[in-house]
């Protein structure tokens, strides 16, 4: 069993035990197994005598994850584990996994050491006798630190300022602590929030990470809930590889939906589902003239072209001459000023509840809709005149864009106004703007292209005025041709994007290469998928994409200039990459073929091989088209047919799908196994070996044996007796690596692991090795055998097969070819 299969176990048990309260306050949230095996997998090197440290290591899981990688890597020579954590009652559960992983590394002849210790590592580190006195010692760094806010005056921040590190929360003080104590190219893989990326408090951070160390690799989410979705942390979390001392290089980028990673069995690489990956230069990570050093991370080229498009606009707010701040009233601290209405001596008082496309004043509601003025109130109430631009800080989940724009003229009664503190303002010295300027501002804070370039530059949960002000914005200039076209501001969304894209037409003379055309192909495609009735499952851009290269429709493509090509998994996934800048990870490929391919086919969405429907699962040339009924409708959307055309194809959708499956499951191999099971096995040479294993081989060889597994069928779940093969002895949590067929024969107590090969994979020395390994458990005993459909495929492989093992060619069925060293020497009767 793995350390870490183990060390999760342990985190279950923790979790159950931690108060979720206390773990909040120390916001320390544990790290799963599946980021843990990932994170480990991103060392470049783990080699000689290895130092590790896991500061605020929780119940120890990524030290066992690390511990796991070190051991498969087979270049240790030494082991030392130092883990930390401030919380007691997490003691117990952290020492069990350190023993398990001393247990492991023993086993495997490594000289390993691992200690716990029970003490505040920044505190600690910054003691004089304490961790950081000795220099820099470790060569490896695995940690998921805790995240909390420090104040300028707290013990956290003086121990921080003692080592020369001047941050504002415990992760980045965790991880500037933690490069200092590294030797010279000594590693650090770290599980954080993306938030240290922008804005003035992150500076001298971003200015330590990026002179100390080389930034290697950055993984992001999609979702801010998928990383620690079990403690219902919604901060927006990257994984990011360092490297001390080394010249920084390109980086690679890869993201993910969701956090399920795991070690696909084909490359041995550690991927998730619908991993994209990218490799790009420093420069359009960091800006080489950025002062403020952000850090921008693009998951993919399109994600790349709206940082590119946005950089267009260059102007600050101070250029503007505007401010933004958070809404100065804070209620509670002026309750006695409050009213429900607008009495004599009052002025309104604006609440994000008021915000609805407009003003909506006054409001029945627990919230007040003024505020008197007074002593204690007028020094927080601004001049009532001009242009506001107001943004909420917190956007509601039904709203698709994270900042909320709305403009206000100061048309309600009073000479001065009230904003809660809730809500952030654009104004001139606590006064409105020009009216022009305000409604480009409102254009431009609402538009798709900004929405986009946010959500890749901020990591807040909230729209702080920080933000805001790191942002930059179109000149004085544009921002009021853009509001001087403004007849309203009742804008709809698609408005307001063409007048931003009016507004770069202007400034470039063209309108080529806009991200959010690739944007809309897609969304269309999710719309139309949905309405052709897939699952939700199939509602992603992975399918949209798949959906788009079967048309091959380009993002300034039109749906009535459609065409039919016929495309195999990785051209689809090429296309992706080439044509709408989402390069998915190449072993993402059966993601695509089982999840969106497969769906596709049985719903009468796209035909498979419809060129040659008898052509092997396993062929390089299998190919996906759209289905030719469905394309007639296609060429519909966006005119007045449509409706009536999709309402047409629904109604007679399941006949088709059944047509087309009637003519698949012509195609099909009938296959009856011993038990009487009847499946069918796709078209082509291997599965028609696969069939003559079963009927031919057996019952010659190996009479009255089981059949365990069948794989590479073609069909959506590959036949496997799991608990059968458990009860002997032998546990695999995926298939990938078992052999084509697997027997076992209860008069012999013999497991057959039969290979067949009709273009690749004997039973050659290193498959002989990996089979030994997966079934090193098995009860029965193990015979090895590849299989063959004739002696010219045979003859291919000769010189590649292992001693120790069987060979047998269906084209002579009743004989058999022994690789066996001495045995069977002797005539033959």
């Amino acid at each position: 069993m793995k350390t870490l299969t183990s060390a999760d176990e342990i985190r279950l048990k923790a979790n159950s035990v931690l108060d979720p309260k206390t773990k909040s306050s120390l916001g320390q949230f544990f790290t799963g197994a599946p980021i843990c095996l990932f994170m480990a997998s991103l060392f470049d090197e783990i080699e000689g005598n290895v130092e590790l440290l896991d500061p605020g290591c929780g119940p120890g899981s990524l030290t066992a994850a690390f511990t796991d990688e070190a051991i498969a890597r087979k270049k240790l020579e030494s082991l030392a584990l130092h883990a930390f954590d401030v919380e007691e009652r997490i003691s117990p559960f952290a020492s069990e996994t350190l023993s398990i992983c001393e247990s492991k590394a023993s086993c495997e002849g490594i000289d390993v050491n691992a200690s716990f210790t029970l003490t505040d590592y920044i505190i600690a580190s910054g003691e004089s006798s304490g961790l950081f006195c000795g220099g820099a010692k470790y060569t490896h760094c695995i940690m998921n630190p805790p995240y909390k806010k420090i104040s300028a005056k707290s013990e956290h921040r003086l121990a921080l300022r003692a080592a020369d590190i001047e941050t504002v929360n415990l992760y980045t003080g965790f991880v500037a602590l933690a490069i200092q104590q590294l030797v010279e190219g000594g590693e650090l893989v770290a599980i954080i929030p993306r938030s240290f990326c922008n804005g003035p408090y992150y500076q001298p951070f971003r200015e330590l990470l990026l002179r100390e160390t080389a930034i290697k690799h950055i993984h992001i989410f999609d979702s801010r809930s998928k990383a620690f979705s079990e403690d219902d942390v919604l901060q927006e979390n990257i994984i990011i590889h360092l490297v001390k001392g080394q010249q920084q290089g390109d980086v690679t980028i890869t993201s993910s939906p969701v956090a399920d990673f795991c070690i696909d069995e084909e490359t041995g690489t550690v991927t998730a589902s619908d991993m994209t990956t990218r490799t790009v230069a420093f420069e359009r990570i960091v800006h080489p003239n950025d002062n403020d050093k952000f850090i921008h991370i693009a998951a993919s080229e399109r994600d790349q072209a709206i940082i590119d498009r946005l950089s267009m606009f260059t102007s600050s707010l101070s250029d503007l001459k505007i401010q933004v701040s958070t809404g100065p009233v804070v209620d509670f601290r002026l309750k006695s000023d409050l009213r429900q209405e607008l009495v004599e001596g009052a002025v309104p008082l604006i609440y994000p509840i008021h915000l609805n496309g407009g003003v909506a004043w006054p409001k029945d509601s627990k919230k007040p809709n003024a505020i008197a003025v007074s002593e204690n109130s007028r020094s927080w109430l601004w001049k009532h005149e001009g242009y506001f631009v107001i943004v909420r800080r917190f956007s509601s989940k039904e709203e698709k864009r994270r900042i909320v724009a709305t403009p206000y003229d100061s048309s309600l009664p009073g000479e001065l106004i009230g904003f809660e503190n809730k809500l952030n303002v654009f104004h001139v010295r606590k006064s409105g703007l020009e009216k022009e300027l305000a409604l480009g501002l409102y254009v431009y804070l609402n538009s798709t292209l900004l929405d986009k370039y946010y959500r890749l530059f901020g990591g807040h949960t909230q729209v702080n005025a920080t933000d805001l002000r790191n942002i930059h914005y179109p000149s004085i200039e544009s921002l009021t041709r853009i509001g001087s076209q403004l007849d309203t501001t009742n804008l709809s969304q698609k408005q307001i994007d063409e007048l931003l894209d009016r507004e770069f037409f202007e400034m470039t003379g063209t309108d080529s290469n806009n991200p959010l055309k690739t944007q809309e192909k897609i969304d269309q495609a999710i719309e139309i998928i949905t309405l052709l009735g897939m699952p939700r499952a199939q509602q992603n851009e992975r399918s949209a994409l798949t959906f788009l290269a079967l048309l091959n429709l380009h993002p300034e493509g039109s749906w009535q200039e459609l065409e039919k090509p016929m495309l195999g998994v990785t051209p689809i996934m090429d296309w992706a990459k080439d044509v709408y800048g989402k390069e998915y990870a190449p072993n993402t490929r059966e993601t695509f073929r089982r999840q969106t391919l497969h769906q596709f086919v049985d719903g009468g969405i796209a035909l498979y091989n419809p060129d040659k429907p008898d052509r092997p699962v396993n062929s390089p040339k299998a190919c996906y088209q759209i289905a030719p009924e469905l394309f007639d409708v296609l060429s519909t959307f966006g005119t007045q047919e449509w409706e009536q055309s999709i309402k047409d194809w629904l109604s007679v959708r399941q006949t088709l799908a059944a047509q087309y499956a009637a003519e698949r499951e012509m195609q099909m191999i009938p296959l009856t196994l011993d038990d009487g099971t009847e499946i069918r096995l796709s078209p082509g040479e291997h599965s028609q070996l696969i069939h003559d294993i079963v009927t031919e081989f057996g019952p010659r060889f190996a009479p009255g044996s089981e059949v365990i597994y069948l794989g590479d069928t073609g069909a959506k779940e590959d036949f496997f007796r799991k608990e059968r093969l458990a009860e002997l002895g032998v546990t695999v949590d995926r298939k990938g690596k078992l052999p084509d067929v697997v027997l076992y024969w209860p008069d012999k107590d013999w497991l057959l692991l039969i290979e067949s090969v009709t273009s690749h994979g004997p039973v050659d020395g290193k498959r002989h090795n990996e089979l030994r390994v997966l079934f090193q458990d098995s009860k029965p005993g193990k015979v090895y055998v590849t299989a063959f459909p004739n002696r010219k495929a045979m003859g291919k492989y000769l010189a590649e097969l292992s001693w120790e093992t069987e060979v047998w060619v269906a084209e002579a069925p009743t004989h058999m070819i022994h690789f066996n060293g001495d045995r069977f020497l002797g005539p033959h009767e």
